[in-house]
């Protein structure tokens, strides 16, 4: 890894986090009946508008039983076990964090999908796959850690077979405003590589890819966080929730990302390319 990707592993890096899942999701399975999967969405769906935006975008992947998707940036693995659950797909997910893998593996073996989804560590710049051999590519908030946004979209080029669909939603610059910081990705910006979506829509071409839509969802955004506030002020963190990975300055990161979106320098973006 290079020294920035060792600085972002490290950043995210908890060091207890199968023990805060596994005890927050004892007390979830006392109180809920949702399936397993769904169950640990609100600590494994770490982006903006959680599961109901993994939904919001799968919904646009146009995925099928029998198609094989990479998930770049997986994290412990929950938008990949959402996919593999809903769809039937074969998921594969790469992240640079050697504990959300490993995790994330152990849970996906708790809930039965360990044949369906295969999580590895591997640098997003540097994919150890083969050349054409996915149908479909996600990426939910990985941009924002990586500066050469070209290289990144060459990999994804790269990997995905013609006629095969990428699906981003990441953080994008849409306003001029200074960020505050820390926020879920970053505590300051020497690892915080914010783009606009002119620059990701140009690193994406020249990867020859062919940008279908780009969709700001500031709206959605808002309303995430709000409901995250007004939750917290009734009845505190939930026994699964995005506090356990984004740490004891998760509240700061959470006003800080939702002042930066009220004021119009970011906001969450679906961008949708197809190969060929």
């Amino acid at each position: 890894m290079t020294a920035t990707e060792t600085r972002v592993a490290e950043h995210y890096t908890n060091g207890a986090l199968q023990a805060a899942i596994e005890a927050g999701w004892a007390k979830m399975q006392a109180v809920s009946e949702a399936a397993p999967v769904d169950q640990l969405a609100g600590v494994d769906e770490f982006h903006i508008g959680g599961r109901p935006a993994t939904e919001m975008v799968c919904e646009r992947m146009e995925l099928a039983p029998g198609l094989k998707v990479l998930d770049v940036g997986c994290g412990l693995g929950g938008s990949a076990r959402f996919m593999a659950t809903r769809y039937g797909v074969d998921v594969e997910g790469i992240d640079l964090t050697q504990e959300y893998v490993e995790v994330g593996n152990a849970l996906t073996r708790e809930v039965g999908l360990g044949d369906k989804v295969r999580l590895l560590r591997a640098s997003a710049l540097n994919l150890p796959l083969g050349d054409c051999g996915f149908d479909r590519v996600s990426q939910f908030h990985v941009g924002m850690n990586i500066e050469d946004k070209d290289a990144l979209f060459a990999e994804i080029g790269r990997v995905l077979k013609p006629g095969g669909l990428l699906a981003v939603y990441d953080v994008m610059r849409v306003g001029d405003e200074t960020l505050d910081y820390p926020v879920a990705w970053a505590q300051d910006e020497s690892t915080s590589f914010v783009a606009p979506v002119a620059a990701y829509r140009e690193a994406i071409e020249k990867a020859d890819l062919s940008v279908q839509s780009a969709e700001p969802k500031k709206e959605l955004g808002l309303e995430f966080f709000a409901r995250m506030k007004a939750r917290m002020a009734e009845s505190g963190p939930p026994p699964l929730g995005l506090h356990i990975v984004m740490g004891k300055d998760a509240g700061v990161k959470v006003a800080n990302m939702a002042a930066n979106i009220a004021k119009g320098a970011i906001a969450p973006v679906l961008m949708l390319a197809r190969k060929g």
